[in-house]
């Protein structure tokens, strides 16, 4: 019930693959459609579960499968069956996937500070009213819930935004799935960039915030 009670909100999984594979995999579709429904004998219901999900996860059991520095204990296979908890299909329906790597000590102890979160929610705030424009008079409420049949209206790219695109989408294997993930990813950057036409800049962004499954997965 946790995914409809999180119905226009957050909803936060943290060490993702220690839930269990049936659980996560029944996620699929209400990710897809904004709506969870439970069949039973003495009825069908159906409840409202927009959501946006978030999962955290380490790399593997001991949590340094990968790091710079610190040896992995775990072994290949323990590696694999760990990581296997999260299917492809679910990845697949995650708008980006972010690897955080070890903050270094020099990080931690400069004395430099970086952007306001003032600013960023400034630049935030102009994006949604960009989108806000865009979609007004539709029932589309932000880049995310672009429907496919009208992606080819709301992401308009540039020829070389295109080429960007065809190139990464033969490369990378994308599915149909990740392919609209992505450029509506690069449509968010774009509208933070000012909103124009969709860049092969943008692209090669947005396709950086969706390598997470290339890096680990494929080991």
């Amino acid at each position: 019930g946790e995914v409809s009670l999180a119905h226009h909100g957050v909803l936060f999984l943290d060490e993702l693959p220690e839930y269990s594979r049936q659980s996560m995999e029944v996620l699929r579709q209400p990710l897809e459609d904004g709506t969870v429904t439970i069949s039973r004998v003495f009825g069908t219901y159906s409840y409202p579960c927009s959501v946006m999900l978030v999962g955290a996860m380490n790399p593997c059991p001991c949590g340094y499968f990968g790091h710079p520095t610190r040896r992995c204990i775990c072994g290949s296979q323990k590696v694999e069956l760990y990581l296997n908890r999260v299917s492809g299909p679910i990845l697949d329906r995650l708008d980006l996937h972010v690897d955080v790597p070890p903050v270094k000590f020099d990080e931690l102890s400069e004395i430099q500070k970086g952007e306001l979160s003032a600013n960023i929610r400034q630049r935030v705030n102009a994006a949604r009213e960009i989108q806000n424009a865009r979609f007004s008079g539709t029932q589309i409420s932000c880049n995310a819930k672009i429907i496919p049949q009208k992606l080819q209206e709301f992401c308009r790219t540039t020829p070389a935004a295109q080429k960007a695109i065809s190139s990464v989408f033969d490369k990378l294997g994308l599915s149909a799935r990740g392919y609209d993930r992505i450029l509506k990813v690069a449509r968010t950057i774009a509208d933070l960039d000012g909103g124009g036409v969709i860049d092969a800049k943008h692209i090669f962004e947005a396709v950086q915030y969706r390598n997470l499954d290339r890096k680990y997965w494929n080991k």
